[in-house]
C-alpha cells in the first residue's frame, strides 16, 4: 500500500465536529508523514536506524509544543490540534510520534509550566524550532510504575547541586541535548531539573537489541557526582504531582496517537481484502473477514469518540487525570488488537515489511507498556470508581 491510497476511517463522520484549521493542521502533518516519513520509515525499522535528522524537520513544519503560546515559539493551539498532530505522526510510525510526544509534552510542557521566565526564553523557542532535543527521565531501572521510591538524589552543595543516580528506557537519551530529570532532594521531595550534554559526570548510553520501536532512539541517563547549577533547577515543580502532570499530557497524546496506527491497520486490511482471492472469491467476501473489518471499524469509530471528548473537556479544563488514564488505556489496546488482526488478515505477507502492519504491532507492544501500563491505567479507574487503591 502506498501513503496515497490511506484513506482513513470516519464512519460517525467526526470530520464535521473538526473546525477548518483542525483540518488544516491534519493535512498538513498527514502530508509531511507521506512526505519525510513514509518513503523511510520501512528500512529505518529493519535496520533499527533511527531517523534523527526528522527532529529538524518536525521543528520546521511546527510539531513541537503546538500548544505552547507563541511569544514561546510553540502555535498557541488547542488539545484537538495536538490530537490530530500525533494521530498521523503514528500513522507514520510510534517512534515518530513518540520523539514528538517526548519534546513536546514531557521536556516543553514541564519548562513552560515549571519552568523560570528565563528557562523559557533560553530553551522553549529552541526546542520548538528543533534546534535542541530534549529527553525525560523519571523511570528508573528498579522503579518504573512507582517513580515514588525513586532512588535519583540531588543534594545542595553551595551555588549548586549534585546530581546521583540512574534513569532506565528513556525515548531520544543518546541524541538529547537537554535531559528533564526528576530526583528527590534531601527532604525527600521530587524536584525537576534540566541536564545539560556535556556536564561532567552525565552520560547516556544507548540501549540495543529491541524488537519495538526500532526507529526511535532508547538509552539510559546516568549521573555520577553531576553539578547542576542552581539556575537549572525548575522553580515550581515540587512533589511527584510534577512529572505525573507531564505523563498526563503525554498520555493524552497518546490516546490520539494510536488511532493513527490502528487506521493505518485497517485500510491496509480492508484493501487487502478485496485484493485478495481464495477459493475464486476475494476473502473480503468471507463472513470471518468481514466480521474481523467490521469489529476493527467499531473499535476505531469508539476510540475517536473517546479522544474527541476528551480533548474537548481538555480545552475546557475540566478533564481529570483519571479520564486520561481510560482514554490511553482503551485507546492502546484497541490498536494493539486491529494490529493482530489486521495481520491475520493478510496471513503470510503480513509479518513482511511489504504492509506496515507487523510494524505497528511490535510498536504498539511498547506503546501498551510505556508511561502508565495497562493494568496501571487499569487500576487508576479502580481506584476512582470505589475510593480504594489497589496498589498501596
Amino acid at each position: 500500500m502506498t501513503a496515497s491510497t490511506y484513506k482513513p476511517p470516519d464512519y460517525y463522520l467526526m470530520d464535521e465536529l473538526l473546525s477548518d484549521e483542525h483540518k488544516m493542521i491534519r493535512s498538513s502533518v498527514r502530508d509531511w508523514v507521506n512526505r519525510e516519513v513514509k518513503p523511510i520509515i520501512e528500512e529505518a525499522s529493519q535496520l533499527n536506524e533511527p531517523p534523527t535528522h526528522l527532529m529538524e524537520t518536525m521543528g520546521e513544519n511546527g510539531i513541537f509544543g503546538p500548544f505552547i503560546p507563541e511569544k514561546y515559539g510553540g502555535a498557541g493551539l488547542d488539545y484537538i490540534s495536538y490530537g490530530l498532530i500525533m494521530q498521523e505522526l503514528e500513522r507514520g510510525d510510534s517512534a515518530i510520534r513518540s520523539a514528538a510526544s517526548v519534546q513536546s509534552s514531557l521536556v516543553m510542557f514541564p519548562i513552560y509550566i515549571f519552568g523560570s521566565d528565563a528557562q523559557k526564553a533560553q530553551f522553549l523557542p529552541r526546542l520548538a524550532k528543533g534546534e535542541l532535543t530534549g529527553c525525560f527521565g523519571l523511570t528508573e531501572p528498579n522503579h518504573g510504575s512507582d517513580p515514588g521510591n525513586m532512588i535519583t538524589r540531588i543534594r545542595e552543595k553551595g551555588d549548586h547541586f549534585i546530581l546521583d543516580g540512574a534513569k532506565l528506557w528513556i525515548t531520544n537519551s543518546s541524541i538529547a541535548d537537554i535531559a528533564m530529570v526528576w530526583a528527590k532532594d534531601e527532604k525527600g521531595v521530587v524536584r525537576g531539573l534540566i541536564v545539560e550534554k556535556g556536564m561532567e559526570g552525565f552520560s547516556a548510553p544507548e540501549t540495543h537489541d529491541k524488537w519495538s520501536l526500532r526507529a526511535s532512539v532508547t538509552g539510559e541517563l546516568v549521573f555520577d557526582g553531576v553539578k547542576i547549577p542552581r539556575k537549572n533547577l525548575l522553580p515550581k515543580a515540587k512533589g511527584l504531582r510534577s512529572p505525573l502532570m507531564c505523563l498526563n499530557s503525554a498520555r493524552y497524546g497518546i490516546a490520539w496517537g494510536v488511532i493513527g496506527a490502528a487506521s493505518e491497520c485497517y485500510d491496509t486490511a480492508l484493501r487487502y481484502s478485496l485484493q485478495r482471492k481464495q477459493f475464486d472469491r476475494f476473502i473480503g467476501s468471507f463472513q470471518l473477514q468481514q466480521k474481523k473489518l467490521a469489529e476493527m471499524l467499531t473499535e476505531i469509530t469508539k476510540a475517536q469518540l473517546l479522544v474527541w471528548r476528551l480533548g474537548e473537556l481538555k480545552n475546557q479544563g475540566k478533564e481529570t487525570a483519571q479520564m486520561v488514564s481510560m482514554a490511553k488505556r482503551n485507546n492502546v489496546k484497541m490498536a494493539l488488537d486491529i494490529a493482530r488482526e489486521a495481520r491475520q488478515i493478510i496471513g503470510a505477507m503480513g509479518i513482511t515489511s511489504n504492509y506496515p502492519v507487523m510494524r505497528h504491532m511490535m510498536n504498539l507492544e511498547s506503546v501498551i507498556t510505556y508511561e502508565g501500563t495497562h493494568d496501571i491505567h487499569l487500576l487508576i479507574t479502580g481506584h476512582d470508581i470505589t475510593g480504594i487503591q489497589a496498589f498501596k
